[in-house]
């Protein structure tokens, strides 16, 4: 199963982005397709947050539209999406130890815990610092061929 980060999903919904079109196709052929999928819950929340902020984006998204694009992946009726298990603390405990994480660090592992302990198969991120979670595989869907 394949786990979508946050940048992902932002870049599929920000057109601006340089890496919009190869998100997008990416993002659709999960949504279209039969194989499950999955979005951790704290993904979607770091989504709103990013794409909605007048800081970060000028203009940012319409709270509707980021709203729509949510509801348009949750529609997907491949789409898992996951919080918490009861297994979160000690997978969690584990790969901050085992990191020797501090600071904002504990998102990633927040992150990385759940698509661990749903048995995903890969998380799609263009952000390099999960590579300090061995357990996790991950891979960068925008690079390469398409």
């Amino acid at each position: 199963m394949i786990a979508v980060d946050t940048n992902i999903l932002v870049f599929a919904h920000r057109r601006d982005s340089p890496w919009h079109a190869r998100a997008a196709v990416r993002v659709a052929s999960l949504a279209e397709g039969g194989a499950p999928w999955l979005i951790p819950w704290p993904c979607i929340h770091e989504f709103l947050a990013i794409v909605t902020h007048p800081r970060i984006y000028r203009p940012p998204s319409a709270l509707d539209a980021a709203l729509r694009q949510v509801d348009f992946w949750l529609e997907s009726p491949s789409l898992l999406v996951e919080a918490e298990s009861p297994r979160h603390w000690s997978t969690l405990r584990a790969l901050a130890d085992g990191a020797k994480l501090s600071g904002a660090a504990f998102h990633d592992a927040r992150v990385a815990a759940i698509c661990i302990d749903q048995e995903v198969d890969v998380l799609w991120t263009a952000d390099r610092d999960f590579s300090r979670f061995p357990r996790l595989r991950v891979e960068n869907p925008l690079l390469g061929a398409l």
